[in-house]
């Protein structure tokens, strides 16, 4: 690869590192022709790019990059792939789904929305993350709760409340 294709692929992860606010490092080395494919479609099938990726190269972008990536270019050993995915956990999810049938991928570390996570023990809490739309949509089930409660009240008790309002505006008058 000669140096002018180096600074051209470090460019474009530098790109693709930009716009991913969730990136999976994983080591899938050892699996097969048949079984790497079948990690592709899967990971097509749950909307995750997954590429390979030489480690010094993706390192450089990382420094390029406008993000605090903490410790996690030091996971950058042996082989390693690249999962890019617009929710947090799905690529986690796919992980431990393909590991049912394998024991790869390996997860090397993680970048979830500004937060780093290093080593194959965070699986587990990665398939916990709730997306922002999962979030945003508790939040709102939890405000919309007490609001649907007055009302239920007032409905089941509208006939009282109103022969109260009705009492009181009959005395003041």
């Amino acid at each position: 690869m000669t140096r002018q294709e180096k600074s051209q692929v470090i460019e474009e992860l530098t790109v693709e590192l930009a716009n991913n606010g969730n990136i999976y490092l994983t080591d899938i080395s050892g699996l097969n022709a048949a079984t790497t494919s079948d990690l592709r479609r899967a990971a097509f099938k749950a909307n995750v790019k997954l590429s390979v990726v030489k480690n010094t190269l993706l390192a450089k972008a990382m420094e390029a990059s406008d993000r605090e990536f903490g410790d996690l270019p030091t996971v950058l050993k042996g082989n390693t792939s690249v999962m890019y995915s617009e929710t947090g956990n799905v690529p986690a999810k796919l992980i431990k789904t393909f590991r049912k049938k394998s024991d790869k991928p390996l997860l090397k570390g993680a970048f979830i929305e500004e937060t780093v996570y290093i080593g194959d023990d965070q699986l587990d809490m990665l398939v916990d993350i709730k997306s922002k739309e999962e979030l945003l949509g508790e939040i709102i089930g939890l405000l919309q709760s007490p609001a649907k409660n007055v009302v239920s009240a007032l409905k089941s008790s509208g006939g009282t409340l109103a022969g109260i309002i009705k009492t009181l505006s009959e005395k003041e008058g």
